[in-house]
């Protein structure tokens, strides 16, 4: 729908026109799917629309059709020729959709990410707010003293719009649309309509309820009814008595919903009608830590001091915020070492300077744990962001965020792109996490991007993890970063660590996924004490392979061709590639034999095995299948927490966040799943899994317990791990990083190609290949590939990769090839 406006052109070639340039030229995010969405565009702001702000929603012509765009700034690149198109009108939507700093920071993760603007910008809205765009006509002053109209059929109009605004498409049209249109533009010029292009929230808009109150009538009733008095006229019965009682004693009023449910709906209409109680509408906000109160741990125990090497890094973080110094601290510490203490006295400082705080975790799991103990440590308002909530509570955290109503910000990678109007400081826990890298447009690294942030904002950043990312290391080696080693425990001691060589355990005659020491241990473990434990695989399912024991066939995927996963719940194998579900098939596919055999082990295997030799244990699982239902990982978490649960079985998730002072047991089911994957990051994150899964333990009173099942105890990784030689792994990771140029010494692109044929797939990857080693010539970048994906064919397309690397690979790319083209800047794995 158009209002059929024909805006002017403004040329911008010649010198002698610029006294007929607009106010300013400024780039827009165009709202379109496809390659017209890919960049930004530049528009000239008209003089009637001279108070545009930067973030605001307009309207503008694009090809041979009006879109919706997004204000970024102003023009950075002025065409040097040709024409500029006006921008046609202004969008209501309460100002500007987003704050100044949030839209500097998605113009840096547009151009940094090769990512479309305004799929950068409705990542940082909330969901659907920019899908319903509706022409609204509302009567103005002079168009509701009209008492009667010339044209019967705009009386007509008038009258439809006499009880409120109301959306174009809503008003009778007996003429057809065109005509509606040209009926309403006529009504405008004559000012008796207003007519805006309005943003109407859709499933995030706010919530609404009645709000009921007692009226001075109503006080003096309830009154007379207390000393005895009765009242003229009807009286009022037992019900409506109670409920005018309990109103009067709510100086602000109450719900409807709740006054009607305790005392029922016709006795609160009845009092509405005599005037005891008026009725109101008011927004209730849906608040995600509403009924959560706060946790009794905060950050460090109580009657506790931090230690020396504590204060130096809330000294640090402190004067950083203090001078708007936004160069990263990197607080190196163990498992358990008291990050989480550093962060609350570098919040408050924060909040003391008038600053709000962002706070990034890498899972949904770890959001509640730490803002438990936030609240408990500070009287702060803190607004969750992940994607877990509901869409409604998302818009209402969103709202509250960008009017300024929060001290804090917690949540996911989600969260980096909040919109803050400022932040004094920026906290990545666990910065190490793949899970900051996101798989989908934009491919933000959250991380990065929080640095980034930090930097626009002149905010302070603090980096945590018990182990660092080795490019993080390596930066803060180069004098790049900050660092503060934090070496020990506040309380508990180093869990004692042993390896259960699985080889040794099958040739004993061991078939099950648990050693027998880790067997034992389950079985002497102390429950009357309070004492728990957690076990840790890198897999989730009850088997990753379902193999035909008589022709040794393999049922995979038909569209990635990897093998499907057997899911005890539902009774399903599943493709972990691409999420395919395929019923369970009691016959070989390829043989027809009945005789199907379950090898491997994951998640749900755990969990049954453990129930089956340890009855008397009570056992949760967690694990993506599980975090995946709403609420359901914070239920887990809890239950665990609260001392419900002896043993917790579950993947990475289980891993980092959880600090559970009666946990005195670590089992490692599987350390070896991504030891030997060919990816540069396999080592580091097997390291990093291994680390923090054993930093789990002995964090309380009682020693704590480690036992890490290897196929391979004497790789590098697991005698690192075993004898807490840390240094000795970074330096390895870093000299072949050295060779490699990657990531601290220099950036990689990652571009991958996905064609239904793969003679296709692989003559594009050529072709790219070709080009980009003639822009090279003469660089420091080295162009790899093609070669085929590690899934070499998903989703029905087979799959090729081209690797740049180099100091500024993106300048050798010059911008995103486009489809059948995908572009991972920063990839957090070559596979």
């Amino acid at each position: 729908m158009t209002l059929g406006l024909k805006p002017e052109l403004v040329t911008s070639g010649a010198a002698d026109d610029a006294s007929r340039r607009p106010v300013r030229l400024v780039e827009v995010a165009i709202d379109a799917a496809g390659a017209g969405g890919a960049r930004p565009f530049t528009y000239a702001v008209p003089p009637r629309l001279a108070d545009l702000e930067d973030g605001e929603a307009v309207l503008v012509e694009f090809g041979r059709r009006q879109a919706l765009g997004v204000i970024l700034g102003s023009a950075e690149d002025v065409p040097a020729a040709g024409d500029i198109k006006p921008i046609v009108d202004r969008v209501r939507a309460d100002g500007p959709l987003l704050p100044p700093l949030t839209l500097r920071l998605a113009r840096w993760i547009a151009a940094h990410y090769l990512a479309p603007p305004a799929l950068v910008i409705r990542s940082m809205l909330p969901p659907g707010l920019l899908e319903r765009l509706e022409l609204v006509a509302e009567l103005t002053p002079a168009g509701g003293a009209a008492e009667a109209m010339d044209d019967p059929v705009d009386g007509d109009l008038v009258d439809q719009l006499s009880s409120g605004a109301r959306p174009a498409r809503e008003l009778a049209a007996p003429d057809g649309r065109a005509g509606l249109l040209r009926r309403l533009r006529s009504l405008a010029d004559r000012d008796l309509i207003a007519l805006d292009w309005t943003l109407l929230g859709a499933s995030g808009g706010p919530r609404y309820e009645r709000w009921l109150r007692a009226t001075a009538s109503g006080r003096d009733t309830a009154s007379t009814l207390a000393g005895g008095g009765r009242l003229p006229g009807r009286p009022l019965g037992p019900r409506q008595m109670a409920a005018l009682g309990e109103l009067t004693a709510a100086a602000d009023g109450l719900a409807g919903t709740d006054v009607a449910g305790r005392h029922g709906s016709s006795a609160v209409a009845g009092l509405v009608r005599r005037g005891l109680v008026e009725a109101e509408t008011r927004e209730r906000p849906r608040r995600p830590l509403a009924a959560r109160a706060p946790g009794l741990r905060g950050g460090r125990p109580p009657a506790t001091s931090l230690s020396p090497q504590q204060a130096e890094a809330v000294s640090r973080a402190v004067d950083a915020i203090g001078r708007r110094d936004a160069r990263p601290l990197l607080l190196d510490g163990v498992t358990g070492g008291g990050k989480t203490a550093i962060y609350v006295e570098a919040i408050a400082a924060s909040v003391e300077a008038g600053r709000p705080a962002l706070v990034l975790v890498p899972e949904i799991s770890m959001a509640m744990p730490l803002v438990d103990r936030l609240r408990s440590d500070l009287d702060v308002r803190v607004a969750l962001v992940h994607s877990g909530l509901g869409d409604g509570e998302r818009a209402d955290e969103w709202r509250r965020i960008r009017a300024g109503d929060v001290d804090i910000v917690v949540g996911t990678r989600l969260a980096v792109v909040a919109p803050l109007a400022d932040v004094g400081l920026v906290i990545v826990d666990e910065e190490h996490d793949a899970a900051y890298k996101s798989d989908r447009t934009p491919r933000l690294q959250a991380r990065d991007s929080a640095i980034r942030l930090g930097e626009l904002a002149t905010a302070a950043v603090v980096l945590g993890s018990a182990t660092p990312a080795v490019d993080s290391l390596g930066r803060s080696l180069d004098r790049r970063y900050d660092r503060v080693v934090l070496p020990t425990r506040p309380t508990g001691e180093p869990p004692v660590v042993e390896v259960a060589d699985m080889r040794a355990e099958l040739a004993d005659g061991n078939r099950g996924v648990l050693s027998h020491a880790l067997d034992d241990a389950l079985a002497s473990l102390e429950t009357a004490l309070g004492e728990q434990a957690i076990l840790v695989l890198n897999r989730r399912g009850t088997a990753s392979v379902v193999l035909c024991r008589d022709c040794g066939h393999v049922q995979a995927c038909p569209d990635c061709e990897r093998p499907l996963v057997y899911h005890q719940a539902g009774t399903t194998l599943r493709c972990h590639h691409c999420g395919r579900a395929t019923p369970l098939a009691t016959r070989c596919p390829n043989c027809h034999s009945p005789r199907i055999r379950y090898l491997g082990g994951g998640t749900e295997r755990v969990e049954r095995e453990v129930r089956e030799a340890h009855p008397r244990l009570r056992v949760a699982r967690l694990d993506r299948d599980v975090a995946d239902r709403r609420g359901a990982a914070e239920r887990v978490i809890d239950a665990f927490t609260a001392g419900d649960v002896d043993v917790l079985v579950g993947t990475s998730l289980v891993a980092k966040g959880l600090d559970v002072p009666s946990v005195t047991l670590v089992g490692i089911v599987s350390s070896d799943v991504a030891l030997n994957l060919p990816d540069e990051r396999a080592a580091e994150r097997t390291y990093q899994l291994l680390r923090q899964a054993i930093g789990r333990a002995g964090r309380g009173d009682r020693q704590g317990r480690a036992i890490v099942q290897t196929y391979q105890p004497d790789h590098p990784v697991i005698q690192a791990v075993v004898n807490d030689d840390g240094d000795a792994f970074y330096a390895a990771e870093l000299d072949l990083r050295r060779r490699f140029g990657s990531p601290p010494f220099g950036s990689i692109v990652k571009l991958t190609v996905a064609l239904p044929e793969r003679d296709a797939a692989e003559r594009a990857g050529d072709e790219m290949v070709a080009r980009l080693r003639e822009r090279a010539v003469g660089t420091a970048t080295t162009v790899v590939g093609p070669a085929p994906a590690y899934i070499a064919r998903r989703n029905e397309r087979w799959r090729y990769h081209v690797i740049l690397r180099g100091d500024d690979p993106l300048t050798i790319l010059g911008g995103d090839p486009g489809p059948p083209w995908s572009v991972d800047v920063d990839p957090e794995s070559l596979l």
